[in-house]
């Protein structure tokens, strides 16, 4: 059966609406990321930018939207392969941490010219049209689910073929729009073509209406693995005192979980104090950096000895003095390291999955081999959770108390490391999966 035309009648009277709401709303705009710029200077910087405002390339790029930093951390080795087919890549984001880690990731690349980092114009079509005439974007590659409504449809305007990357529609937000969404739903047919992460996401996007559909795995499974990181904790776990201890790393822990972490690990150290077993080490890392110092304080009145990743190591992840702190807690208050604390675990708890809100990224301490919990809520990250649970290399547990019986002396769970290589192996090759796919998508866009 034909699907009907896109877009509807009644979304295009969204959209004179949507547009309104930009042009009443920028001052407001304007505010909050002068707010925000007390906290990360970085958010009131480059504010050209936000209007599509950028000297004109000479070579048309590719272009690639990663919002924020896990969106780009996924992203990375796909760009990478761009540049290596010889490529001019550009890449947007909407927050400071995304774009301070491409240009952390990229400098090279960004002085020689053939990648810009950049922030992502505001969702509006004349601020996209300069965008446009800047970079001149082959095509461009949006990843996981972000639906600008703005985006979408500038792209189609002035002939920017979109494709959604590394795509996926969690099922609470699938079952929402779907039902009492229809106009964003809709805005899937928006999109050139789409490239997801399993065959549930595929027949979900294809409910929509969105048929020019690839099944192309999720692209974290190559992320590169920073060595310096990984070298370095082994001999800072040792400093801290924590070499012969079970070390537990609560990984992007959210806000509304901390006081659940912070019971769970004062109970942890109590039941091996009466056990007469090795006391856990917990390193605990804040998925926001404007939360640092709020964690922190939960810790301590929590009644935890709590050490500072920026206060006790230098840049290079060295010790600052020879000396170490006494601490039940190394706090990892600092931003694109996680591998550095992932490394330091014997058990990774990622966080996120014990709020409603939904669990994070489990493919990184699956990276390093390490055994991984999580909470009940992994609608998020429904592949590769599911598939991950199946295999025998992750835990969902049903609710705190859970966790805390999972921690207890005796409780550990350790998983063989040839079971975590079977599974990194049979999801593997999804670079290569979509760069095969962007051509015909491409084509069939056109038809």
């Amino acid at each position: 059966m034909s699907q009907p035309p896109f877009p509807s009648p009644r979304l295009r009277r969204a959209m004179l609406a949507y547009r309104a709401l930009w042009l009443l709303g920028m001052p407001l705009i304007l505010g909050y990321l002068l707010w925000r710029a007390r906290r990360d200077r970085l958010y009131a910087a480059h504010v050209a930018q936000r209007f599509g405002l950028h000297r004109r390339r000479t070579a048309p790029h590719v272009w690639v939207h990663a919002v924020s930093l896990g969106e780009l951390r996924s992203a990375v080795p796909l760009i990478r392969a761009l540049l290596a087919r010889g490529e001019h890549v550009v890449t947007t984001h909407f927050t400071p941490a995304g774009l301070r880690e491409a240009r952390n990731l990229f400098g090279p690349e960004i002085e020689r010219g053939t990648l810009s980092a950049c922030y992502v114009p505001f969702d509006d079509a004349r601020a996209f049209r300069r965008f446009f005439r800047a970079f001149r974007p082959k095509y461009g590659l949006v990843m996981e689910i972000e639906f600008w409504p703005g985006m979408i449809m500038a792209s189609r305007r002035f002939g920017v073929p979109l494709l959604l990357c590394n795509g996926q529609y969690p099922t609470r937000t699938f079952e929402r729009d779907r039902t009492r969404h229809p106009l964003r739903a809709e805005l899937v047919r928006g999109f050139a073509g789409v490239m997801v992460k399993s065959d549930m996401q595929a027949a979900r996007f294809r409910k929509l209406g969105q048929d020019n559909v690839a099944i192309t795995g999720e692209m974290r499974f190559e992320q590169a693995i920073p060595p310096h990181q990984t070298d370095a904790a082994a001999p800072v776990r040792r400093w801290l005192g924590a070499g012969g201890r079970p070390v537990i790393t609560i990984a992007s822990a959210i806000e509304g979980e901390d006081a659940l972490y912070a019971r769970t690990i004062a109970d942890t150290l109590a039941a091996h104090d009466a056990a007469g077993t090795a006391r856990p080490f917990f390193v605990y890392v804040p998925r926001a950096p404007e939360r640092f110092d709020t964690v922190a304080g939960i810790l301590t009145e929590a009644g935890l000895h709590l050490a500072r990743r920026s206060a006790a190591l230098d840049a290079h992840l060295a010790p600052v003095t020879g000396k170490a702190p006494q601490a039940d807690v190394l706090l990892g208050d600092s931003m694109g390291e996680m591998y550095f604390y992932l490394a330091m675990a014997d058990r990774v708890i990622v966080g996120g999955g014990f709020h409603p809100k939904g669990a994070h990224n489990v493919i990184e301490p699956l990276a390093l081999r390490k055994p991984v919990l999580v909470g009940p809520h992994i609608w998020t990250i429904e592949y590769p959770a599911q598939e991950a649970i199946d295999a025998g290399v992750l835990r969902s547990l049903d609710d705190g108390d859970a966790l805390t019986r999972a921690l207890a002396p005796g409780a550990e769970w350790t998983v063989p490391q040839d079971r975590i290589e079977r599974f990194f192996a049979a999801h593997a090759g999804a670079v290569e999966k979509t760069l095969t796919a962007l051509p015909g998508l491409l084509r069939a866009a056109k038809e």
